[in-house]
């Protein structure tokens, strides 16, 4: 039924049939605000098959130019990072996994950006919220690079499936792995990549 119609057909029934559907309509709606977020804490950490991010593993990694707003200076560019493993983020300031992945990504940051690991989070926040960028890096740790993607183009090439969803490209720039979401351990997988990455 739709949520309108349930809506209509509700106002008609006894109190308690009421506060059930008024129940079932919250519970769509958190659904449908997690989601918009990414799928919380438990998400997958891998693509699942036939998704708009598991089409670019093994491909080219799309370039794009994106201004930085900390941990860098001038623009980000996918194509000048040529030669180092990259690890891409997308993330927003509204999303709730992203305040648990940005330590996590600082962590390696610390550790292998002297190994050549460039870590780019890119920002998929609206104008309104531009402000809320750099202090959210600055909040969780995050001294890696922070660019913002204004006009939504970067999303547009990598389609990204949730906020966070993680990209890691090696040093030919194809991409390697992809993370939908995050929960704990994604980490751990990510740091065997990163190091197997480095190596090669």
């Amino acid at each position: 039924m739709p949520i309108a119609s349930l809506h209509r057909s509700s106002l008609a029934r006894p109190a308690g049939a009421l506060a059930v559907r008024r129940g079932l309509l919250a519970a769509l709606l958190f659904s449908a605000l997690a989601a918009s977020c990414g799928a919380g804490m438990d998400a997958t950490s891998g693509p699942e098959p036939g998704s708009d991010s598991a089409t670019l593993v093994g491909n080219p990694a799309p370039d794009f130019h994106v201004p930085a707003l900390s941990g860098g200076h001038g623009d980000v560019s996918i194509k000048e990072l040529r030669g180092n493993v990259v690890v891409l983020d997308f993330w927003g300031t509204y999303c709730g996994p992203c305040k648990h992945s940005f330590p996590k990504l600082q962590d390696l940051h610390a550790s292998y950006a002297s190994r050549g690991l460039h870590i780019v989070g890119i920002s998929e926040d609206e104008a309104d919220d531009k402000s809320k960028i750099a202090t959210f890096a600055n909040a969780y740790g995050a001294k890696f690079t922070i660019g913002w993607d204004e006009d939504k183009a970067v999303a547009h090439r990598y389609r990204p499936d949730v906020m966070p969803s993680t990209y890691v490209i090696d040093k030919k720039g194809i991409v390697r792995f992809v993370h939908v979401g995050f929960h704990d351990g994604d980490e751990v997988a990510m740091r065997k990549e990163v190091e197997a990455l480095l190596a090669q």
